[in-house]
């Protein structure tokens, strides 16, 4: 889960992290990589340098680039609470976890303007007057990458209110968490083990393409294989397959090939440990070829799920079915 904030100055943003922290969420705020950047180039950290210089690094790295440097540090199994986002492309990069959630802190200028006067810096505004002033700079900016408030209050998922006791807002936002809690995203189970499946790929040492396959039972992964040369001679990436080397043609010089098919090294590897294949079902990164598919058949195989199209699957695919192998498309 990964919760943003956005708001006004003083709404209850801060109260919101502590209080998401308190429950195990790594707190990360955008501000902090614009702060970063000021401490490089030495200069003085107050609120007007830190909207000039979020404003500087969005013309200049892109609208999106206080999001994309967090982004880089999180972690899938982590729950995240991210602090000061005010630019709706720092929401859209976010927005591309099926787990983000964006929530507003909503206060009134009054009582938002009497908690700055509460905290007594000298920087802050001084009267009513001027703190609206200030906030209407930061609510829509003719510069488009300055601060956008405004539309990233339309881009909100939840608003919470903020005018009265710490305790209310607080009992608020409790129920709202644990609503979110329960109804995160969970991935399917195709899903979940193609996705097994890429990072078995990630173990290939062919040089042409990264292909891997994992054959399940009963929700339980029973082998794995990726591409790549055979047991006891030489990695492709380490000279061992001509042809790979030789950075032919796609779809060339086939007969030349020393590696072995994803799908081809699940169904050995299984044999060669002992493990029954029979009614199962392989996941596989692409779709498999003529002789991967008579394996697949023979195996006892009943059902292959993959995700890219082999180049050459039009007859495998149709083999499958005549002998009653379920094949489908992953989306």
């Amino acid at each position: 889960m990964i919760i943003g904030l956005t708001g006004r100055n003083c709404a209850g943003k801060g109260v919101i992290a502590d209080f998401l922290k308190e429950l195990g969420f790594t707190f990360y705020s955008l501000s902090d990589v614009i702060r970063e950047e000021l401490r490089k180039g030495g200069e003085e950290i107050s609120r007007e340098k830190l909207i000039y210089k979020g404003q500087e690094l969005r013309n200049k790295f892109g609208h999106a680039i206080l999001a994309e440097k967090i982004i880089e540090k999180l972690d899938i199994e982590k729950n995240y609470v991210i602090d000061s986002i005010r630019h709706p492309a720092e929401i859209t990069a976010f927005k591309r976890s099926r787990n983000f959630v964006l929530i507003e802190a909503v206060a009134l200028p009054e009582i938002r303007f009497e908690r700055i006067k509460q905290r007594g810096r000298e920087s802050d505004p001084g009267s009513l007057e001027q703190f609206i002033e200030y906030e209407k700079r930061e609510e829509e900016n003719e510069d488009l990458g300055g601060q956008q408030l405004r539309l990233c209050s339309e881009m909100a998922d939840y608003a919470i209110e903020n005018n009265s006791t710490i305790e209310e807002f607080k009992n608020k936002l409790k129920t709202l968490i644990l609503k979110l809690l329960r109804t995160q995203f969970r991935p399917d189970w195709d899903e979940y083990f193609m996705s097994i499946a890429k990072v078995v790929a990630m173990r290939s040492n062919c040089l042409k393409r990264k292909v891997a396959a994992i054959v399940v039972k009963d929700k339980r992964i029973i082998s794995t294989g990726y591409n790549g040369t055979p047991r006891g001679t030489r990695n492709c990436n380490e000279g061992g397959c001509p042809r790979c080397n030789s950075l032919v043609e796609s779809g060339t010089n086939l007969e030349q090939c020393l590696c072995s098919h994803a799908e081809e090294n699940a169904i050995t590897q299984a044999a060669y440990h002992g493990t029954l294949l029979k009614d199962s079902t392989l996941y596989t990164t692409y779709s498999p070829c003529l002789i991967c598919s008579k394996m697949i058949i023979n195996a006892g195989i009943k059902e292959v799920v993959y995700q890219g199209e082999y180049p050459l699957a039009e007859t495998a695919l149709a083999l499958l079915q005549e002998a009653g192998v379920k094949a489908r498309m992953f989306e």
